[in-house]
Formats: C-alpha cells, structure tokens, sequence
C-alpha cells in the first residue's frame, strides 16, 4: 500500500487524506504542532520542517512527499527530494515563494504583471514609489499570505509608515513594491499537471476576498471565452516552465478586460474547495493522482457552484444542509479570530437555483453581505 507523506498538516492536507482513502492510500503528515487538523485522520509525526532526523523519520516512512502549504523551507523539500520523489518540485517551490523571483517569471512568459521594483533599503523604497507612482503596496517578498506582510502607501507620503510597518524584515525576507490595482475582479485559475505532462484546468473562478482572506468562489466565473482561453494559457506556460507536477493555482486579477498575474500557489487552493462536489474530480484528488504518476481525472462541472468561506467560528451548519446542493466542511480547528475553520459549499444545476440557495443561507446565518456579491454575479448569468 502506497503511503503519501505531506509536509504540513492543515485543512489542506486533512482533505487530501480524506481525497485519498478511496484510492487506497496511507498518510503520514509531518507538522511542527501536535493538534494539527490533519492529524485527526492521518498519523502525525511532530517536528520543525529544518530538523534532518525528523524528515529523515518522515523519509522513511513514505513513498512520495508532497506539501500543503507554501512556506515550506525550500531546502527541506530538496533535501527531502534527495530521498524520495517530491511533487511539486522544490524548484517550483522555491520561485512560488518569492515573490520578486515569481513576478519575474510572469515577465519572462508574457504574463502581464502589475509594475514591480525590488526594495533592498530605505533608499530603494523612495526610488521604487517615485518610478511605479502611488497607490502601491510594499510586500514581503516571502512568507506572506492572506493579507499579511502588507502595506498599502496611498502617497509617497506614506513611505516613512511602510518602512516602519515592514522595514525590518527588508534583511531577512525581502520587500517588493507592486503597483496597486485597482481591479474590477479576482480570479483564479485552479489546474493540474501529471509527471506525462497531461494538463487539466477547472473552470475560472471568481473569488472574493475580505481583509485579504477569501470569503467567496464562484465557478464557472462569467468570462467571455477568449478570457477564459487565456487564463488557462497562463497557467499552462506556468507549468510546463517549471516541470510542475501537481495542483496549483494562478490568482490574477481583471481590469479593462485585461488579465494581470498576482500570484501562483504550489499547492491545492481554497479557491478550487468547490470542486470536491461542484466538478467530477476534485482538485484534491487530482492532485493525488497526479503525484502518484495516475492519470487526471475530468475536471468539468456539475452545474453551478459557490464556497462560503468559514472565517474565526464556525456557524449553524443546519441552513445549508436543508438545501439539496448544501455541503459542509468543519476542519476540527478551535475557533480563532482571522482562522480558517470550514467552508460550505452550494452546488445547483442552474443560476436561478444556487442564488436562491445563496440568498436562503445569507438570510439565516446573518452572512447576507457576504452571500450579496456572488448573488450579483449570478444574476448576470441568468437568461434573460
């Protein structure tokens, strides 16, 4: 029997164990804290992702190594990848998390980007504001993720508070200043790629986010072909440059019609939670298969779909289990201010349909603000 180690023991990693058992496989996840969700359906083994004895342990007991999470140090994965096969490659990695070494790489394959500029110090800072212009948003160039490690500067007045915001880490991890979109949609490419080179794409996803986590999916996104041809061109190029093996995402965003790159993630995505009931296969399973050398399953969809984030507490699951198309997902994490802690999932067959669902569960959760900019967007695909 195959056993999959995963680096990182989260809600992602616990949905891939869960993705897995129908396919016969084992689990064994490595994480640096003994409560992660995961380890309630998989065998935890606890220790720091730079320890060489602990992912020697975890080397030894698993016979393919993948991760569920980005910051993931790139040095253990090549360590790891030493002893046993690793998908995504350390490679693909290592360029997904920094993001000046990513941005790069959109230019160098035609994907259009915001204007970005590397901030070594103070001075560089004052350089890059006066050549891309404010707004813009001072980063971390690693280690940041659903919001954090940002600063948005409104003028170049702003500059002293970003630099004191995020100087600091300018050593340590990096800071990139990127032009500030003022963009009309978030969108997201979810797709796959096998060890053959077979590449399979979701529909587009339109996402929503709040305080910089995602609050709200929506697939398929309403995009006109030609779009959506792109985005999936995009991801594609990703890929096939980086010898990607595995799930990933492409997060870009739409303005003018146009499309701009914001950041690829080596991992499955929260925007592709909709596919475990909304798409023949998901994207955890996918992801598995392709690791294991299997061939992907079809990634079409069944109707229409949207995932309701679950941010700090989880709610009354009772209003979205009384709707036919209503899918629950607790991640068994404690309740925490800014935490993941489950998502729901409404799936129908028609527009018409999943807004009604999405207006009824809005209504009895109190969550109307959060269900009313996925309902707008149904409304423009419903018939006339």
């Amino acid at each position: 029997m195959t056993t999959v180690g995963i680096l990182g023991g989260g809600q992602l990693a616990r949905m891939l164990a869960l993705s897995g058992a129908p396919l016969g496989l084992r689990f064994l996840v490595m994480d640096t804290v003994a409560d992660a969700c995961a380890g309630q359906f998989a065998p935890l083994l606890v220790g720091d992702y730079r320890d060489e004895a602990a992912l020697a342990e975890f080397a030894s007991q698993v016979d393919v190594a993948t991760f569920d999470f980005e910051n993931v140090p790139a040095e253990s994965a090549e360590w790891l990848a030493q002893r046993v096969p690793v998908f995504p490659n350390p490679r693909a990695l290592a360029t997904a998390q920094d993001r000046m070494v990513e941005k790069t790489l959109f230019r160098e394959l035609g994907i259009p980007v915001p204007a970005f500029a590397d901030v070594p110090d103070r001075a560089a800072l004052d350089a890059a504001i006066a050549a891309i212009g404010a707004p813009c948003i001072l980063k971390t160039r690693r280690l940041g993720y659903d919001g954090k490690g940002q600063f948005r500067i409104k003028a170049a007045a702003d500059a002293d508070a970003a630099w004191t915001a995020l100087g600091e880490q300018a050593a340590s991890v990096g800071l990139i200043l990127e032009a500030f979109v003022p963009f009309e949609r978030e969108l997201s490419v979810v797709a796959a790629r096998a060890r053959n080179g077979e590449f399979r794409a979701w529909p587009l996803t339109e996402n929503w986010h709040v305080d910089g986590v995602l609050s709200a999916s929506l697939a398929p996104a309403a995009v006109a072909p030609a779009l959506h041809d792109a985005a999936i061109a995009h991801a594609r190029a990703l890929a096939e440059r980086l010898d990607y093996v595995g799930v990933f995402a492409l997060e870009l965003f739409c303005r003018d019609g146009q499309l701009l790159a914001n950041e690829l993630a080596p991992r499955v995505h929260n925007s592709g939670h909709w596919t475990i009931e909304g798409a023949e296969t998901s994207q955890f399973q996918n992801h598995l298969r392709a690791v294991l050398g299997l061939p992907l399953g079809e990634t079409r969809m069944l109707g229409h779909a949207c995932m309701l984030n679950w941010i700090g507490a989880m709610p009354d699951a009772e209003p979205v289990l009384r709707e036919a198309g209503g899918h629950w997902h607790d991640y068994g994490k404690s309740a925490r201010e800014g935490r993941k802690v489950g998502h729901a999932t409404l799936r129908a067959d028609t527009v018409e349909a999943l807004a009604h669902a999405l207006q009824a569960v809005g209504t009895a959760l109190g969550r109307e603000a959060q269900v009313a900019p996925v309902v707008r967007a149904l409304a423009h695909l419903a018939p006339a």
